[in-house]
């Protein structure tokens, strides 16, 4: 699953969809045109469909099961015991990727819930029924192994997928361990369950006044908009009574977020990593160095950072610089209302460097039942594309007729392309690229939008907002999500020397972060931010948060070379994007002529928000 840049963005509906009550309340799901949501129908078009594929499961599983011990008899043995992995993972795919996306459209819907635990636990049991196939492989002598390899044709498909098992054999263990390990993980990733409904269906808001001074209900998605208004008061009271709510279940947040880390350090330990952060990486083969070149790199940026929140103080006319300052627009006077069709002529228009048939796949998607368009009562908040092999697929959004949430729509879209493409060009055993690589393609689209926004106007104002909104866009992602990296390290830290992490203790961490990157002379780091930590769902996915930084970096540069250099640059990224799994992330974005493992993509990604900084300050200044 391919969580997006999680914006937690609405705007007022477009009323031609009928999703606002007259007293500001969500709307019914039905009460949404069928236009605007997605068909997962397309995955199964009945219950008894999904229950068929549930038992076909188990009968392969059961096929599966019985070559336990036998792998090394022989090459035809082995095959079919890869072969039975493709099969049954391609429908346990639908099966939870159905039951979630349907649990997903409303929260509160038991039925969705019993049928996504019911996943789940079949997930679990399958995982715990094959965890012998890794030990047993590395179990084999590798000669053979090479013999094997050589004399079935058919292996050869599967010689790069073992070549990564043997990569990772120091951390693998027993055939009875590792079956334990996965017989756990129902149990190991109840945190991020429990979180998910705590966040997304129990928690509650109060009534808050928008710009218009009408009583609002405040959610998960109108809290950016109301960061973006212009009347600071409405900005001041959407802060303090989000984050205040917050507060009053910090000790439960505390408890369950530091189960979560508690889970991560328990894995590492185990698989013999030296650490959590280790292990995580090392799933995407991606060297600490990566990270570490990140921090390294975004702290020595930082002074463009200050600038760019003094040049806010400035234009803003504020004594000094709030959280809840630092989303407004400073552009004024250019609230235009982008409705969603609006958006999508925008968008596929915006991808016309990336060549007819990128945008006729695109442009049917987007109008084929890919997209779930409109927040709605129980729905999760936030935005992600999320992939089955087999069906096309899908994206959700909670969208509001913003210039953000058209950026939202184009970043999603790209995550959707990379995986049709992914699908489409693969073996079910590659299509599922490293999350690594995930961001990039979301994100380039997010750049070739800008581009084609900046191309298409003279006006120096509408100009100015643009920019404005890239600054936010890197400072979200190159900045904000780089502190999320920094407070996921110092928390697993703690956790592995022993630290409990209390209340206070996360408190401290997060507020003395918000001050290294947003206290400066033209501004102040309110005492409720501590908090803020508790409302990040993707700290439930641990060392996720800093590829959204090395993907933006590798997006720059490749939408950099598309526009510069056509159709080679565009040829060489959409052999990326069919690429799926099939290498090692670092050498796919070699490749297509990104080098992650220097620290030059991000320092530049940095320099380019440091030029935006000073053009936009010119453009203000001249008017």
């Amino acid at each position: 699953m391919l969580m997006g840049n999680n914006h937690f963005v609405n705007h007022r509906l477009d009323s031609a969809t009928d999703t606002e009550g007259t007293a500001g309340k969500l709307p019914a799901r039905e009460e949404v045109s069928a236009a605007y949501r997605w068909r997962l129908e397309d995955i199964y078009e009945t219950q008894a469909q999904w229950d068929v594929d549930a038992k076909t499961v188990q009968e392969l599983a059961a096929k599966l099961a019985a070559l336990q011990g036998k792998l090394s008899e022989s090459s035809a043995v082995l095959l079919q015991a890869l072969q039975l992995e493709d099969q049954i993972g391609e429908k346990i795919g639908r099966l939870f990727a159905f039951a979630k996306m349907k649990r997903d459209e409303d929260n509160r819907n038991t039925t969705y819930q019993a049928l996504t635990d019911k996943a789940m636990s079949i997930l679990v049991q399958l995982e715990s029924g094959k965890a012998f196939l890794v030990p047993e492989i590395l179990a084999m002598e590798e000669a053979r192994l090479e013999k094997f390899l050589s004399e079935n044709e058919q292996l050869q498909l599967y010689r790069f997928m073992i070549d990564e098992i043997l990569r990772e054999k120091p951390h693998v263990l027993s055939a009875e361990a590792e079956q334990l390990l996965a017989a756990a993980g129902e149990v190991t990733e109840a945190p991020s369950q429990i979180f998910t409904m705590f966040n997304n269906a129990d928690m509650t808001f109060p009534m808050v006044k928008d710009g218009d001074g009408n009583e609002i209900e405040l959610t998960h998605g109108r809290f950016m908009q109301l960061l973006e208004d212009p009347n600071r008061e409405v900005r001041r009271e959407a802060f303090d009574k989000m984050y205040s709510t917050y507060v009053k279940s910090k000790n439960t947040l505390a408890s369950i977020y530091a189960a979560s880390v508690k889970k991560d350090v328990f894995y590492a330990q185990v698989r013999n990593y030296e650490s959590a952060r280790q292990m995580m990486l090392d799933g995407d083969n991606v060297p600490l160095s990566v990270y570490d070149n990140l921090i390294a790199a975004v702290d020595e940026a930082l002074p463009a950072l200050h600038k760019y929140i003094g040049l806010r103080r400035r234009i803003l006319n504020l004594d000094t610089v709030h959280p809840y300052d630092l989303y407004t627009p400073i552009v004024g006077e250019l609230n235009e209302k982008i409705p969603y069709d609006d958006a999508v002529q925008t968008v596929i228009s915006s991808l016309s460097v990336l060549g007819e048939d990128y945008q006729r796949i695109a442009r049917d998607g987007l109008a084929g039942g890919w997209v779930d368009v409109y927040e709605t009562r129980g729905k999760t908040n936030g935005a992600y594309s999320w992939g089955s092999y087999g069906v096309h697929p899908y994206i959700l959004l909670n969208y509001q007729d913003s210039l953000d949430n058209m950026f939202t729509l184009a970043h999603e879209l790209g995550h959707a392309m990379h995986t049709y493409f992914s699908n489409a060009s693969q073996p079910y055993v590659y299509s599922n690229y490293t999350i690594f690589v995930a961001e990039v393609a979301s994100t380039c689209n997010e750049a070739l939008l800008l581009d084609h926004l900046l191309q298409t106007t003279d006006d120096k104002r509408r100009r100015a907002y643009l920019i404005n909104h890239q600054l936010e866009s890197l400072r979200g992602t190159l900045f904000h999500q780089t502190m999320f990296a920094e407070f996921e390290k110092a928390t697993h830290e703690k956790v592995e020397q022993g630290v409990p992490l209390t209340p206070e203790v996360l408190n401290q961490l997060y507020y003395d972060l918000n001050q290294k990157y947003y206290g400066s002379a033209d501004s102040v780091v309110d005492k409720d931010m501590e908090i803020g930590w508790a409302r990040i769902p993707h700290f439930y996915r641990a060392f996720y948060v800093y590829k959204y930084a090395t993907g933006v970096s590798a997006a720059t540069a490749l939408s950099q070379k598309i526009l510069r250099e056509g159709q080679p640059a565009v040829d060489d990224y959409l052999s990326f994007l069919r690429s799926g799994g099939s290498d090692q992330p670092i050498n796919l974005l070699k490749k297509a002529g990104v080098d992650m493992e220097s620290p030059e993509p991000v320092r530049a990604a940095l320099h380019q928000f440091s030029q935006l900084v000073d053009e936009l300050s010119q453009l203000l200044d001249s008017n």
